[in-house]
C-alpha cells in the first residue's frame, strides 16, 4: 500500500503544494483540510487519527509529541510512522524527501517507526 501522509498544522502549507508538484497522486493532507483533524486537535487525538486513517505524520513537534507517542504505544496502539522535520530544513528538502518516501517504499514498512527528514 502506498504511504498516505498527514502534515502537522505548524508546518508550511507550501510543503503540500511542493509534494504534489512531484506527483499529484500522492495522498497528502494537512491538519485543517477536509477529512483531516481540525486545527487545534490535541496530540493524542492526532495519534489516534493516524492509526485509523493509516497515515504517516510529518511534524516538527518535538516538544509534546514524544510523550504522547509513548503514552499511545503503552496502550498497545500503533501508528503508520512519524517523521520529525529537522530544524532549518527547507520546504524543497522536505517535499523531496516525502516524495522519495512515497516513491520508494510501502506504508507497512514504516509502522511504529520514528525517523527524521531530510534523511
Amino acid at each position: 500500500m502506498k504511504i498516505r501522509f498527514l502534515l502537522d498544522e505548524n508546518l508550511s502549507k507550501q510543503i503540500k503544494v511542493a509534494v504534489l508538484r512531484f506527483n499529484t497522486f500522492i495522498d497528502i493532507l494537512s491538519v485543517g483540510d477536509a477529512g483531516a483533524p481540525k486545527f487545534g486537535t490535541l496530540d493524542p487525538e492526532i495519534l489516534c487519527y493516524l492509526e485509523t486513517s493509516q497515515r504517516l505524520l510529518i511534524t516538527d513537534n518535538r516538544k509534546s509529541m514524544p510523550g504522547h507517542l509513548e503514552d499511545h504505544w503503552s496502550t498497545g496502539a500503533r501508528i503508520w510512522g512519524l517523521f520529525w522535520v529537522r530544524p532549518k530544513a527547507t520546504v524543497g528538502q522536505i517535499a523531496e524527501n516525502i516524495y522519495l518516501l512515497w516513491e520508494a517504499s510501502e506504508a507497512e514498512e514504516w509502522i511504529d517507526t520514528v525517523d527524521w527528514i531530510p534523511f
